[in-house]
């Protein structure tokens, strides 16, 4: 017997990996990273679960170093973002005040980022850093510390507000964004 397909695949866009990614993230951010299943994403996806791994054949892990792709890969536009903000610092602090809103939007994914080996995933985003400090006047080699110092204390940062540490052992209240803001002062300020 052959299966028709339901109304619901005739209309429904075809699967791609960038669609299945998608999907994903919307079980991670409305569920939690634990309830990420593949047959949980097969469901939201309206496929059988076996249908995913035509795009991913690693399964999950391809699909995870996927996620972590989608997330934390952030690179700036240094000609477009240097003529908007202002100065290279200007760019800098737009680019990471953006990019821990990304961070946290996806709070799900951000262990992941933390903790899962998948350096592509940031090439481009420490080499586009890395980019702007040098047209700013920074010689290259600091250049590569401070990117790499900025990208790591805003990944640093954000895991510890969704935590919500108070990380100086104080029993008050943390400011996370006046915190934030402060920190980055000093990072950048120490770039050049």
């Amino acid at each position: 017997m052959v299966r028709q397909p339901s109304i619901n695949a005739q209309h429904r866009a075809p699967l791609s990996t960038e669609r299945i990614i998608e999907a994903a993230l919307r079980i991670v951010d409305g569920q939690g990273l634990s309830r990420l299943t593949m047959r949980r994403l097969g469901d939201a996806l309206e496929v059988e679960a076996m249908a995913i791994y035509h795009h991913l054949p690693r399964g999950k892990e391809q699909l995870l170093d996927g996620l972590v792709a989608h997330v934390a890969s952030a690179p700036l536009q240094p000609d477009g973002a240097a003529q908007a903000a202002g100065t290279w610092r200007d760019v800098l602090r737009a680019w990471a005040a953006d990019y821990r809103a990304r961070l946290l939007a996806h709070a799900g994914v951000l262990p992941l980022v933390v903790t899962r080996r998948n350096p592509a995933a940031l090439t481009a985003t420490v080499a586009s850093l890395r980019e702007v400090l040098r047209r700013g006047g920074v010689a290259e080699d600091t250049a590569a510390v401070a990117a790499h110092t900025l990208l790591g204390y805003v990944i640093g940062h954000a895991a510890l507000e969704v935590r919500d540490t108070a990380e100086d052992g104080a029993d008050r209240a943390v400011d996370w964004d006046a915190r934030f803001t402060a920190g980055l002062d000093l990072v950048i300020g120490g770039a050049g």
